[in-house]
């Protein structure tokens, strides 16, 4: 099948590669024309584990394809999948005016060259539908506002529009094994001929017996926000349970271990830590309150959990100070940060708990040496000069006061402890996703702060 990816970002270049590697035909389209310079140069924008060798399988064998050219883009398919950045608004409700603009631009050019069909070589005009496929995250509604903006511009004209939803569920990190082997696929749809199309897509990768969704647009899409709004609020009550842990002497390691032996609560996302960061769950649990509150409906358990995230992420900074005064004071003391993007295995820094640490440190006068395997480069656009960027992890101990353990990379996990000890001017250890033994690193010297943990 022929397919038009609109949007080369995060889901947009994933979709669209696991999509090619399973025989269509993809054509990505960006309006950014120097990243698709650099796609069709090989270059990935990004950094997803497993990605860059069905990148350059496929652009190899030339199932995958770039352009910046709309015309191009709409003369390959019919089927265009919108991966469109969907940014909040200062209400927090997701902007979908990149999305809207697409369609627009889609729809005129249709209207004005209607999509042609094959058949047995010869190209004629059809008035078959134009498929518009919403796998952005975006507002309960917006299919149907989608629906009703196409079909203005295709009024009266040789070409009918349908319009479905098709929520990501991708985790950053495993993007492609989430693709591949999905665990469900929603489709919203409208029509049979819309579910024929989708289904025929995903099925290659529902072998295994993943269920495939069929439900109505407005249930789809309110499906990715209630799935990110409960596992966001998993995180955060843990994140509140540690607090409380901390306040009383107890090791929430130990009543995390108690709670999720319960096979109704289960394990996933109850780890506490520095909260979550990254492009989805911050911006859809803020969109779930906003698109609530525009209904007249309470979301008062979402809107809590985007809270106490909040304030998780810098939760450390100021025992971390507390720590550095005792020593004179932060001003001047040099602290290292191991991980910088908001989970392992990307490079992603988007709302990052190691931007509000180091913002906080550095507004208190303490120099910072960083370590990221992939996201330096990403901070640095946004940091500066302001912190260094060291050549590995030990290298980023040297002369600190303390390390500060921000990412849980497999490299941050079991370190050589002697060398760290070494390298540091003071052996002061601040875990901020309990992923080292207490006890241990008090044996060997240092001083430790973990997450709720006595």
């Amino acid at each position: 099948m022929r397919i038009t990816v609109v949007g080369t970002g995060y889901v947009g270049l994933v979709a669209g590669t696991c999509f090619a590697e399973t025989g269509n035909e993809v054509l990505c389209l960006d309006i950014e024309k120097a990243k698709i310079e650099r796609l069709k140069k090989g270059e990935l924008p990004i950094y997803e584990p497993g990605l860059l060798d069905l990148f350059q399988r496929n652009t190899r064998e030339g199932r995958l394809r770039f352009t910046s050219d709309y015309g191009e883009a709409v003369e390959h398919a019919r089927v265009f999948f919108l991966c469109l950045p969907t940014p909040p608004a200062e209400d927090g409700s997701a902007d979908v005016s990149y999305v809207l603009a697409a369609v627009t631009e889609i729809a005129r050019r249709l209207r004005e060259n209607p999509p042609l069909k094959q058949d047995n070589g010869e190209r004629e005009p059809s008035g078959e539908a134009a498929l518009f496929v919403l796998k952005s995250t975006v507002p309960v509604g917006t299919n149907a506002r989608v629906k009703a903006e196409s079909e203005k511009i295709f009024t009266g004209g040789p070409v009918r529009c349908a319009v479905a939803s098709n929520p990501e569920f991708l985790k950053e990190g495993a993007a492609i094994e989430d693709f591949l082997k999905p665990d469900r696929v929603v489709l919203g749809v409208h029509d049979e001929r819309s579910y024929e199309v989708l289904h025929a897509l995903y099925e290659p990768f529902c072998r295994s017996g993943a269920p495939i969704l069929r439900m109505d647009p407005a249930s789809a899409e309110l499906t990715k926000y209630a799935a990110n709004g409960f596992l966001a609020a998993k995180i955060s009550f843990m994140n509140e349970i540690a607090r409380i842990c901390e306040a009383y002497g107890a090791d929430v390691e130990l009543v995390r271990k108690g709670i999720t032996s319960d096979a109704r609560i289960g394990k996933a996302f109850l780890f506490p830590g520095l909260g979550y960061g990254g492009s989805c769950f911050p911006k859809d649990t803020r969109a779930l309150v906003a698109s609530a509150r525009a209904k007249g409906a309470d979301a008062s358990i979402v809107d809590a959990a985007e809270r106490i995230n909040e304030s998780q992420k810098t939760i450390l900074v100021p025992k971390i100070l507390e720590a550095l005064a005792k020593d004179g004071g932060p001003q001047g003391k040099t602290v290292a940060l191991w991980g910088l993007a908001f989970k392992p295995r990307t490079d992603d820094i988007r709302e990052a708990p190691a931007l509000a640490i180091a913002e906080k440190l550095l507004a208190a006068g303490v120099k910072i040496q960083a370590y990221d395997p992939e996201a330096m480069a990403n901070v640095k656009r946004v940091l500066g000069e302001r912190i260094v960027y060291a050549k590995d992890q030990y290298a980023a101990l040297a002369g600190a006061a303390a390390l500060v353990l921000v990412t849980e990379w497999n490299e941050f996990r079991t370190p050589d402890w002697s060398r760290v000890k070494k390298a540091l001017a003071r052996p002061a250890i601040f875990d901020g996703r309990n992923i080292y033994d207490p006890a241990k690193l008090r044996e060997l010297g240092f001083a430790y702060t973990g997450i709720g943990r006595p």
